[in-house]
């Protein structure tokens, strides 16, 4: 573990979003691509996660980590304001989940690498089947943090069929990255381990078929 992200980590357990934030920015500083940064991000909570099942930090820890990384996504990783959109209408969302960290990450680098992009926040199976229909989705990314979630997935792609709906949908999150063959199983077009795999796979589905 570096120096940075052990100062990270401890500032994310104490609870010292300021000592967070400047970890951060030293290793933006350093010139660390905005893959690594997010590495840095997504492991330390994943170290954290693993320390509460251990037994030796708190839920609130855990929680509050999260939450201090979910305020800090935005600045780390700006997105710049462009009038450049994919060709196909493209849209993000937390399915039947609270924890909006992955779904900032990958908005964020999706927005910086110019693409725009409808977000849908935390939905249900209904409300993002009707959002799709309404918005006319072409790309849908979804998110999830548990498996439950994650298989729901099928229940959307289900329901997007039978109404004559067939967006490429991108799946992503932590039940993906234990079962690699997840995605496949609940009826995704692709799925991403990080965010900037969206990044190239969104680029992949839009240019792919002109």
């Amino acid at each position: 573990m570096t120096t940075v992200e052990k100062r990270f980590e401890m500032a994310l357990l104490a609870v010292d979003r300021v000592v967070a934030q400047e970890s951060l920015i030293e290793a933006k500083r350093a010139k660390i691509p905005n893959n690594h940064l997010e590495h840095l991000i997504v492991s330390t909570l994943d170290r954290i996660g693993q320390m509460w099942l251990d037994g030796s930090v708190s839920l609130s820890q855990v929680y509050m980590s999260g939450r201090i990384c979910e305020e800090l996504v935005e600045n780390i990783f700006p997105y710049a304001e462009t009038d450049q959109k994919p060709s196909r209408k493209m849209a993000i969302a937390v399915l039947e989940d609270y924890h909006m960290l992955g779904k900032r990450i990958v908005y964020s680098m999706l927005k910086s690498a110019g693409l725009g992009l409808l977000d849908y926040g935390h939905v249900e199976v209904e409300e993002i089947v009707h959002r799709v229909i309404e918005d006319d989705i072409q790309i849908l990314l979804i998110s999830t943090l548990m498996l439950p979630s994650a298989l729901h997935i099928k229940d959307v792609r289900t329901l997007l069929r039978k109404s004559g709906h067939e967006p490429k949908i991108i799946v992503g999150g932590a039940p993906f990255r234990f079962d690699d063959q997840l995605w496949v199983e609940v009826g995704a077009d692709a799925m991403g381990r990080t965010a900037s795999d969206a990044v190239k796979i969104v680029n992949s589905i839009d240019g792919g078929d002109r």
